[in-house]
């Protein structure tokens, strides 16, 4: 009898071990608690510097590092030269024009090199463009161009017909600052100041959709 109670002690006692055993491996065996996902950083347009001659209507651009979006544009022509002249809002809701243009060497034999110039208006008080100097903001201005161009609008182009004429003056100051008069024919000048842009200070973020 002795001996069959403690063969059933050690029989009990070795399934309880094994019960805990089994226990503890059930315990090791479950998954790790599944951690959180990063959040995944929003996509940030990288700036493309392509030749501004190809922006397109809807585009987003950056100029000087600020985001602008590209409203609508102006195809002028005038004597075999073209030009565009972009209407352009940052995201302040404020306006500009950004013109592009081919110009050719000032000497003989130059060669031509493309234009890029951000437009910033400034009140006329009446003011109309004289065929000799001007003082605009006590700096003397000096006529380079002026004339009458045809254009063609697309988009937005803040309140320009799909065609017209556009009479302008182009003056320049001793410190290369530009001023250009403008109208189209039938309404009242306005004037901007400009400075042309460096290269690679103007680039596609995004084209429309």
């Amino acid at each position: 009898m002795l001996g069959l109670s403690v063969a059933t002690v050690i029989l009990l006692l070795g399934a309880f071990l094994a019960t805990m055993r089994q226990g503890r491996d059930r315990r090791a065996a479950r998954p790790a608690p599944a951690q959180p996902a990063a959040p995944v950083p929003a996509p940030v347009a990288t700036p493309t510097f392509i030749d501004p001659r190809t922006f397109r209507v809807g585009d987003r651009i950056e100029v000087h590092g600020a985001p602008w979006r590209v409203l609508g544009a102006l195809h002028v022509s005038w004597q075999g030269q073209q030009w565009t002249e972009y209407f352009i809002e940052d995201s302040l809701r404020r306006y500009q024009w950004l013109s592009v243009e081919v110009r050719h060497g000032l000497a003989s034999g130059d060669a031509p090199h493309l234009e890029v110039l951000l437009w910033t208006e400034v009140p006329t008080q009446g003011m109309v463009p004289a065929k000799s100097m001007l003082i605009m903001e006590g700096v003397e201005f000096f006529p380079i161009e002026r004339g009458t161009a045809a254009f063609k609008a697309e988009g937005e182009a803040s309140g320009h017909p799909e065609r017209g004429l556009l009479d302008f003056a182009d003056y320049r100051a001793a410190d290369g600052r530009l001023l250009s008069f403008n109208r189209v024919q039938g309404s009242q000048w306005t004037a901007a100041y400009a400075h042309p842009l460096p290269p690679g200070s103007v680039s596609l973020l995004a084209r429309a959709s």
